[in-house]
């Protein structure tokens, strides 16, 4: 007898059955996957194996720092891990310009690991490419190549030699208002050879921020950028916070992130710091001494020693213009922050979820650091205005970062060869040439960007001066691990870097002898010196060259075996008269050496001098130049309008003249209506009066007689009085 389970196979339901449960398995596999990529990304990214940081490297498309001297970027020996399959947000600020950069792996020193610097959604500066950094393969390890923003509208670009070290020391003329910030100057490749570019005043923009020119290093060359606008910190967009993955976390896979933390803008105010060696910017708690030390520096010293720019910083004191106290402040917040631990920002998520009220103390020093996107799409009073991603559109950014890193393996081989760019055997420097890798972040035009998209017109630079010499040395392009002072930094670049002894310099060998302080000269030294220096050829041919120094015993057993002599008159022996006059040719030389090098460095000195001289009266002639030019065109403007203010009076009088005699005028033809409508009625009331009355007879002439008797009336007095008679008798 059959079991019933081969027979309900065997039947065409058990057939049906079976195809449901397979389905039904699929189904249940399908959504096991779903689950395992859900539990990677979390609503707070903060899971075992992934701790989100509230403090760590800047996006460097979000904010990249301008260097004077850059140097080669960091330097590793373990091999970064693959690019995480990084998924946009769900919600994105408002706008046509802002558009999703990818992240990247960054070096940690402390945990001597790599940590994930979450992309960002950011608007782009008009007319600008992203050029992202990437990881370079070299004898010892690996090295941070920066990235960089590029003129969009260019395909080719060069890699030039080291500039020499920067001569940026601050504004050397006065600013035209407190409204204008000083742009550092830089050199330029001019006609072949590098050319100062002194520095200029810029009228500061509250809703602009001026990045002025710069270089990044990397292995074939410097790529020089030029300034361009850039939107201020609050209008850049969304930066997300890094996390560290453990690696049994990022290597699974299929695995996938999408970053959900926002850091709080307001770090870039408050807790901002720069790494010029990395070329990042640093966000959060690096309060401690020992991190500058590691070369990670505080913003308000990192402008102030002349390491570079710093943009954020700048807009501040622009903003702060008014308020004398406001550095100290700056200052004293920080000395505060380093010296008292409780009072530095948390610096992971879990650390400032687990302690809210940690944030209250130390009011105002502390803030919060990151909020979730959640949370601030709900926040009230929130200055980024939000709007959901279509899924086609977050499907669409999340293959970008394949086309980024074809970007970074295009740069990668165009700057893994080194290029020759020092001058050959009277040859010029001639500078390489490099396609410019495609990317796949390009900000529009400036032409199709509407009204209040538009930038500025870039600010009127000074030119180049080829007049001014660069230095004869390149800068220590390695950077130091402590940088404290830059007297002393200097000091030490110079020491390790001795310049290379000229054609008259006397060899290392004669420079060791040499001791460091001379005791008086004996007679007898004296008088071997004027002979060495009267007769120099006599006592070379005399004292043979490599005669080596024998000790006293040898001396005295060549004395012995030697047979006497009688004394004679003569030149002392040939050791005895080598060791002097070598080391008097040997002081005399490092003397004149000596003396060459301070010649020269007075002599650079002068140069310098003569040319800030020079500057400085040429600025004073152009400053002299605009005000002249200021002060004409505003007495023209002032000329144009009292004129202006003369027709404009003396067209309302004629008006007003014009329109009197119209009045005039019109009160005449009133009058002369109302006359004439006067007599219109009289007249009609004449006539209605005479149609009322009877007719009466007319009155009686008088005779002629009665009349006039002196003057006898005519015959044709007669007749008319004779009719006038006939007229009244008549009934």
């Amino acid at each position: 007898m059959p079991t019933t389970t081969s027979a309900f196979i065997d039947t065409p339901v058990g057939h049906a059955a079976k195809k449901r449960r397979v389905r039904l398995m699929l189904v249940l596999l399908t959504l096991g996957c779903s689950l395992t990529v859900g539990r990677a990304q979390p609503t707070d990214n903060d899971s075992p194996g992934a701790h989100v940081l509230t403090r760590g490297p800047v996006h460097e498309a979000f904010a990249g720092i301008v260097t004077f001297d850059p140097a080669p970027g960091l330097e590793i020996t373990q091999a970064p891990p693959d690019n995480i399959e990084e998924i946009p947000p769900e919600e994105r600020p408002e706008g046509d310009t802002v558009t999703w950069i990818p992240g990247y792996w960054a070096w940690d020193d402390e945990r001597s690991d790599f940590l994930w610097i979450s992309g960002t959604w950011r608007a782009l500066p008009p007319g600008r490419a992203w050029m992202a950094g990437y990881w370079g393969k070299t004898s010892h390890g690996y090295q941070w190549i920066s990235g960089y923003w590029a003129e969009a509208k260019i395909n080719e670009t060069t890699y030039l030699p080291a500039p020499p070290a920067t001569v940026e020391a601050g504004p050397n003329i006065a600013a035209p208002s407190e409204d204008y910030t000083w742009t550092p100057g830089c050199w330029l490749w001019y006609r072949g050879r590098y050319a100062w570019r002194p520095g200029y005043w810029t009228e500061g923009r509250a809703d602009w921020d001026w990045i002025p020119a710069n270089y990044v290093w990397t292995p074939r060359g410097y790529l020089f950028v030029d300034g361009y606008w850039d939107y201020p910190v609050e209008r850049r967009g969304l930066l997300y916070a890094p996390v560290y993955f453990e690696a049994e976390i990022y290597s699974r896979r299929s695995y996938r992130y999408s970053p959900t933390i926002v850091i709080n803008l307001a770090v870039f105010t408050d807790h901002l710091f720069l790494r010029p060696r990395y070329h990042h910017y640093y966000f959060g708690d690096y309060y401690a001494a020992s991190y500058v030390t590691s070369g990670i520096y505080a913003s308000y010293t990192f402008q102030s020693r002349s390491y570079g720019y710093d943009s954020f910083y700048s807009r501040q004191r622009w903003e702060h213009r008014r308020d004398r106290d406001w550095e100290q402040r700056v200052a004293a917040n920080y000395e505060n922050r380093r010296d008292h631990e409780n009072s530095r920002p948390p610096r992971t998520w879990s650390d400032q979820r687990r302690n809210p009220s940690s944030l209250a103390e130390s009011a105002p020093n502390r803030l919060e650091v990151a909020i979730s996107i959640d949370q601030l799409a709900k926040r009230k009073g929130n200055n980024v205005r939000l709007q959901t991603v279509a899924q086609e559109e977050r499907q669409t950014l999340t293959h970008r970062g394949q086309d980024v890193q074809k970007s970074r393996e295009q740069r990668r081989l165009l700057e893994a060869q080194p290029a020759q760019l020092t001058p050959s055997s009277g040859q010029a420097i001639e500078p390489a040439k490099g396609q410019l890798p495609h990317s796949p972040i390009v900000a529009k035009p400036v032409d199709q960007l509407s009204s209040n998209q538009l930038p500025p017109k870039a600010p009127k630079a000074p030119k180049p001066d080829p007049k001014f010499p660069p230095h004869l040395e390149t800068p220590n392009r390695q950077p130091k691990p402590a940088r404290r002072n830059q007297a002393t930094e200097r000091h030490q670049s110079a020491a390790e870097n001795p310049p290379a002894p000229s054609p008259v310099e006397t060899t290392p060998h004669s420079r060791q002898n040499q001791p460091e302080s001379r005791p008086p000269k004996t007679e007898a030294e004296v008088k071997v010196d004027k002979k060495s220096q009267q007769h120099p050829r006599d006592t070379e041919k005399k004292a043979p060259q490599a005669t080596p120094q024998r000790t006293k015993d040898e001396r005295s057993k060549a004395d012995q075996e030697s047979p006497r002599k009688a004394p004679e008159v003569k030149p002392p022996t040939p050791p005895e008269t080598e060791r002097p006059a070598k080391k008097a040719n040997a002081i005399a030389a490092d003397e004149a050496q000596r003396h060459m090098r301070e010649n020269e460095k007075i002599n650079q000195a002068k140069e310098r001098q003569v040319h800030g001289a020079r500057l400085k009266a040429d600025q004073d002639s152009s400053r002299n130049a605009q005000a002249a030019k200021h002060q004409a065109q505003q007495e023209s403007e002032q000329r144009a309008r009292k004129a202006a203010a003369q027709d404009a009076a003396e067209a309302h009088r004629k008006a007003r003249v014009v329109e009197m005699q119209a009045q005039q005028d019109s009160e005449q033809k009133t009058k002369a209506i109302r006359a004439q409508e006067e007599s219109l009625r009289n007249q009609q009331q004449s006539e209605e009066n005479k149609r009322k009355q009877p007719n009466k007879p007319d009155r009686k002439q008088p005779d002629v007689d009665e009349k006039d008797a002196t003057n006898p009336p005519n015959d044709n007095h007669r007749k008319n009085a004779k009719k006038r008679h006939d007229d009244s008798s008549s009934p």
